[in-house]
């Protein structure tokens, strides 16, 4: 204010002096004093102008934030100036800072394997990230400040969105949700702010089929040792309430024999289950001589075709080809479990006479391929994704006719991933099936000529 004050005095006696001169050197009829009088006013009047309009242009720059319109640096308006610069400044890096914060936090919900709606007072949407696009159908430049309740249309989400009460989650069916392959959502809203809304959405398909899977498994073991337990009770209350001869004696021994190895060997089954899911995955340092293996495959394959026609004299056409010298690393008894359930398999499956084909072959890129085909009647396209479910039957009864637990596929999925080894299926009905595990080319190896001769594993070292 000093400043001000002096240059507003300065303007009038500069005013005042430069006038009183003037009149003494014209000889005007004006006094000296009247002049000086004149030039004070004059002097002041100058002042007010070029303050009035120093005080326009900072007003003009306040409004319209035109830089050049503020460049002074003296004087009050000077001062007023720069002081609002700073503050103008702080203020922009406040703002910087906060949207740099707020980009943070968008990001971070970007990245969220869960859905992210933000939904204003009257529900209209504000953002959302790309999963919950991927949830809802929602497009960034289509559906934003648009009603959640015109775009989510399932009756269930209608219903929980317009009933206010938020405590708890539905689930509702997710956009790309079919018959065939079903999409399960877990959708959750919550409040915030001023009557904002927080939806989160996370797909929980996988968890509702496991929660099946383990319902229909337990479901499934049980109805499985019922059913031979209902058999074996029936059987011994009948040998205990009625007097039987030697034949059906031993007619009702053979059946209960017969229902307790078909418990026994479910048992079995499950446990190898448990074991495979529960231990780590085999080594790649174990390797075993193929040979020896497909030795013991078809000894076994002729012991259970001639069990299964022992009633006939027609046994089924058996033939195994193995590539010489050829060698995998792995477990041996659990290749040797999913190789039995194959080749077992094909003869359950395939009438007498039929062919079963199995080799052990060296593919050019070096991989090696373990192939069962057989001649039986096939399997029908539309169960070839779920043969390798647990407990699941194309013939019930068939499969429980011939032995079968419904695990024998099982095994061999778990066997063939924990040996980075592919499964493929192919059928043809009324044609036959080829099952084909195909082993990466770090788990194959051949020996040269001088060693195909060495040692062979025996049949205890086959037994997982």
């Amino acid at each position: 204010m000093a400043w001000r004050l002096a240059s507003f005095l300065a303007c009038q006696l500069g005013g005042g002096l430069l006038a009183w001169l003037a009149a003494a050197q014209t000889h005007v009829k004006t006094t000296e004093l009247e002049a000086a009088l004149l030039g004070v006013l004059g002097g002041g009047l100058l002042w007010f102008v070029i303050d009035f309009s120093r005080a326009a242009r900072l007003l003009r720059w306040l409004r319209t934030g035109d830089l050049s319109d503020a460049t002074m640096r003296t004087g009050l308006w000077g001062e007023v100036s720069d002081r609002v610069r700073r503050q103008i400044r702080i203020r922009e890096q406040a703002t910087l800072e906060s949207h740099s914060r707020l980009n943070d936090f968008l990001a971070a919900f970007q990245a969220s394997p869960n859905g992210v709606v933000l939904l204003d007072a009257q529900g209209a949407i504000e953002w959302f990230n790309q999963m919950a696009a991927a949830h809802f159908g929602l497009d960034a430049q289509r559906d934003l400040l648009q009603h959640i309740g015109n775009l989510v249309r399932d009756p269930g989400f209608v219903s929980y969105f317009s009933s206010h009460d938020y405590l708890n989650e539905i689930a509702m069916p997710g956009r790309e949700n079919t018959p065939a392959r079903p999409v399960r959502l877990s959708v959750h809203l919550h409040p915030y702010g001023q009557g904002r809304l927080l939806l989160l959405s996370r797909d929980v398909t996988a968890l509702e089929q496991a929660d099946a899977m383990h319902r229909d498994f337990i479901a499934n073991v049980s109805h499985e040792i019922r059913t031979p337990l209902a058999v074996l009770t029936g059987f011994v209350e009948t040998m205990q309430s009625i007097p039987l001869g030697e034949p059906e004696r031993n007619r009702y021994l053979g059946l209960m024999a017969q229902q307790g190895n078909r418990m026994q060997t479910l048992v079995s089954d499950l446990l190898t289950l448990s074991r495979l899911e529960g231990s780590p995955p085999p080594g790649d340092s174990d390797w075993m001589p193929t040979a020896g293996l497909m030795r013991q495959l078809e000894q076994d394959a002729q012991s259970l075709s001639a069990l299964l026609n022992a009633s006939s004299d027609k046994l089924h056409e058996l033939c195994f080809d193995c590539a010489p010298g050829l060698e995998i690393a792995g477990a041996t008894g659990e290749l040797f479990s999913a190789m039995g359930n194959l080749v077992g398999n094909a003869i359950r499956y395939t009438p007498a006479v039929g062919q079963i084909r199995v080799g052990f072959l060296l593919l050019p890129d070096g991989r090696a391929e373990f192939s069962v085909s057989d001649s039986g009647p096939g399997i029908a396209p539309e169960h070839l994704p779920r043969l390798t479910e647990r407990f699941y039957r194309v013939d019930h009864s068939r499969s429980r006719d011939t032995g079968g637990t419904g695990l024998g596929l099982a095994i061999v999925k778990h066997v063939s991933q924990r040996h980075g080894a592919l499964l493929r299926i192919d059928s043809t009905p009324g044609r036959g099936s080829v099952f084909t595990i195909t082993f990466p080319a770090s788990r194959v190896r051949t020996l040269p000529q001088t060693a195909i001769g060495a040692a062979q594993p025996g049949v205890a070292d086959l037994r997982l």
